[in-house]
């Protein structure tokens, strides 16, 4: 086997069908071909890794690759393809394997073959093969090579063709450490110990009396007003995307006070890769690098005090893990050439009221480019403390009102958020193609069928539909919806530019640290420990903590690279 280096890809077209029931069926009897008629050179792949595949046919047959592969001749990636193949032909492809699911599948059928049956968008190939597929399925439709490709595509279809064969091998993620520190998900283009490392990297508690802020990691990063702990971190973040090779821009707004001083009332660092095919559409990756203020000039920690009060001088949760991810993914797609410009921001002043995403899509966006489009926006605001630790409290039962340190806690096991907008109404879906892309890409890519659920808030009231229709649905530990109080600085890119925007999240108000001095790396992991919970899934924080970042990671990743392709446009203009 071997593996594509990050370079030269641009990206891909992930295919959501939607269609009614339609006819058709999948029986491997009625063919004349057979699953060991196409022969695959290895055993198995490793899972997340751009990855040579070698196809060779012992008869002449069509194979559709239901995932993403690069297109070496120009540079691109785009999601599935189906080649043709003579007797004896051997075909190499490099396809992008799945990074959180054990098996791919390809589908073999007749030579030229135009239509093929395809899983729906809630569900993984393996549920869909062992389902009553023949009653309720969707198809897809070949279409020819054209433009910026030399591979045939496809595109939605009712009509599935006849029967087709299908041929599966095992995906191995390959662990790099041991398990209890991250180890099976340590490895892919992108991976959640490296965004972990990140963390830790940005949160470091040692101390340290030679830099501003008395520690080896960044803390104190209240934004505005010239804070110098602020500034500091913000140097360090264009050091890290200029190593990249990225183009870093700082963004600077600034006002001026009564002593006629110009202070930052805002200040981003954006880092920036120009598009190949369509430069002025940008597709935006964001996340607040600021942190809340101390209320009073004495920080408490609520585990000594038993009482919150805000601010922190960390921001683990919120939001140093949704800068690391995009500070990691960054790294990854600085490999990639893309279609559309690619562009990274860590905003500051969103604890203020979302300041630094406001200046910049309206000044820098709008009055400074007029003629740039930001076709997409995924945010990543607070990510760690959920799925697949259960959203409790560290340590014990969650049900318990109080702990054994003496604070409260949650009494629910809260999910993991795929937030989409705009959408202000709770009763329909507003951005349809949006949910209907994040329900394809978590169901079979990252695993997470079972433990998805799509809500939509019919027949429940405005103010309490969410939670009401999360708890109807047995609770799903990780839900996708569609937003209708945007909290962080999507709700700037909805309000000011008409984006449709995805976003990531955890809990807020019901994690105890939200906004404290306990906001730390430590706490995250405690939270995140089941080692003594009985869910069935026995883990340490970190391993839990790896977990969640990398799925989310993955998942920012893959809809990017739908994005680029195709964006998705708001449903609602």
């Amino acid at each position: 086997m071997s593996h594509i280096p990050q370079r030269n890809i641009a990206l891909f077209l992930v295919i959501i069908m939607i269609s009614g029931p339609i006819s058709g069926c999948i029986n491997p009897d009625s063919s004349d071909l057979n699953v060991d008629d196409l022969m695959i050179d290895i055993p198995f792949v490793e899972g997340g890794y751009f990855q040579d595949i070698e196809l060779e046919a012992s008869t002449k047959m069509s194979v559709f690759i239901p995932y993403l592969i690069l297109d070496e001749e120009t540079g691109f990636v785009q999601n599935s393809t189906v080649v043709d193949l003579v007797k004896n032909q051997v075909v190499s492809i490099s396809i992008l394997t799945p990074p959180r699911t054990s098996e791919m599948i390809f589908l073999i059928g007749e030579v030229n073959r135009e239509y093929w049956p395809i899983r729906t968008q809630h569900e993984s190939w393996s549920t869909w093969l062992n389902s009553d597929y023949e009653n309720s399925i969707n198809g897809v439709y070949r279409v020819a090579a054209q433009n910026n490709s030399t591979y045939d595509t496809l595109i939605p279809s009712k009509i599935t063709g006849d029967s087709v064969i299908i041929k599966s091998i095992v995906v191995e993620r390959i662990n790099l450490i041991g398990v209890e520190d991250g180890g099976n998900h340590s490895s892919g283009i992108v991976n959640g110990k490296v965004v972990y490392d990140r963390l830790f990297e940005i949160t470091d508690p040692t101390d340290s009396f030679d830099i501003i802020d008395g520690k080896n990691g960044y803390y104190d990063r209240w934004a505005g007003q010239g804070n110098t702990a602020y500034e500091d971190a913000a140097m360090y973040l264009i050091n890290v995307f200029n190593s990249f090779g990225l183009e870093v821009k700082a963004h600077r707004f600034e006002f001026t006070d009564i002593f006629g001083v110009q202070n930052p009332e805002a200040y981003n660092i954006c880092a920036y890769k120009w598009g190949i095919e369509v430069v002025d559409e940008w597709l935006v990756f964001g996340a607040h690098f600021d942190i809340a203020p101390p209320a009073n000039a004495v920080l408490l920690d609520p585990h000594v005090t038993g009482q919150r009060t805000y601010g922190t001088r960390v921001g683990a949760y919120d939001n140093t893990a949704g800068t690391s991810m995009v500070l990691e993914t960054a790294k990854a797609l600085a490999e990639f050439d893309s279609r559309r410009t690619m562009v990274f921001c860590l905003w500051s002043g969103e604890e203020g009221g979302k300041r630094g995403s406001d200046y910049w899509t309206d000044y820098y966006v709008k009055e400074d480019n007029p003629e740039v489009t930001v076709t997409n926006y995924i945010n990543l605001d607070m990510a760690g403390v959920n799925w697949p630790g259960g959203g409790g409290a560290p340590h014990g039962d969650p049900d318990p009102t109080i702990d054994e340190s003496g604070y409260p806690k949650d009494e629910e096991i809260w999910p993991m958020r795929v937030y989409i907008g705009p959408g202000p109404n709770h009763d329909k879906l507003d951005q349809p193609e949006m949910v209907g892309l994040s329900n394809w890409i978590g169901s079979d890519y990252l695993g997470l069928e079972e433990q998805m659920g799509t809500l939509i808030g019919v027949n429940y009231s405005s103010e309490t539909w969410k939670t009401n229709v999360w708890l109807d649905m047995d609770r799903p530990e990780i839900i996708v919806y569609e937003d209708t109080t945007a909290r962080s600085d999507h709700a700037s890119f909805q309000d000011n530019l008409g984006t449709v925007t995805i976003g990531f999240g955890g809990l807020v108000d019901g994690y105890w640290c939200y906004h404290q001095t306990c906001d730390t790396l430590e706490e995250m992991e405690d939270w995140m420990d089941t080692m003594d919970k009985n869910y069935g899934e026995e883990n340490t924080g970190v391993a839990n903590l790896v977990n969640s970042l990398d799925m989310i990671t993955w998942w920012a990743l893959l809809t990017f690279f739908h994005c680029d392709e195709k964006p998705v446009l708001n449903a609602i203009n």
